[in-house]
C-alpha cells in the first residue's frame, strides 16, 4: 500500500538531504579532492567515450545525484505517487531535482559567506592601514 501524499513529500524533502549531503561531498570537498582529480583527469584524457563519461559523473554534483539517489531508492525503496516502477522512477527524479536545490541553496550560502569575508576583509584594511603603527605609539 502507498503512503499518503503527505508522507511522501516528507519522505522526498528528507531523503534528498542525505543525496545532496553525499553528492556535494564526493564532487566539491577537500576530503576527496585527490580522488576526484584523477577522475578528472582519467574523463579529459581518455580516448573511449564510456570512461570518459563514467569519470565525469565523479566531478559533476547533478550527474553523481543521480546514482546517489538510486542507491538511497534502492536502500529505502521509497516510491511516489505510483506502485512499480512507475513509482520508483517518480520518485528518483523528484529526489535528483530537490537534492539539486538543496545543493543550489547550499552553494548560494557559500558565496554569500565567503563574500561577506572579503568584504570584512577590506573593511579592516580601511580602518587600520598600517598595523605595526598603533603598537608603538609615543
Amino acid at each position: 500500500m502507498l503512503m499518503t501524499l503527505q508522507r511522501q513529500f516528507a519522505y522526498l524533502f528528507l531523503l534528498a538531504l542525505p543525496i545532496a549531503c553525499v553528492a556535494w561531498t564526493v564532487t566539491h570537498e577537500e576530503i576527496f579532492r585527490e580522488p576526484r582529480e584523477w577522475c578528472k583527469d582519467k574523463g579529459q584524457n581518455c580516448r573511449a567515450l564510456a570512461p570518459r563519461k563514467f569519470f565525469y559523473v565523479f566531478t559533476c554534483e547533478y550527474c553523481f545525484s543521480h546514482y546517489v539517489a538510486l542507491f538511497f531508492l534502492l536502500l529505502t525503496r521509497f516510491q511516489m505517487l505510483y506502485e512499480g516502477w512507475l513509482g520508483y522512477l517518480i520518485a528518483w527524479f523528484a529526489l535528483v531535482w530537490v537534492a539539486n536545490i538543496y545543493m543550489s541553496f547550499f552553494n548560494r550560502l557559500r558565496l554569500d559567506i565567503k563574500h561577506e569575508n572579503v568584504a570584512i576583509a577590506v573593511d579592516q584594511t580601511k580602518v587600520d592601514p598600517d598595523p605595526s603603527s598603533t603598537l608603538h605609539t609615543p
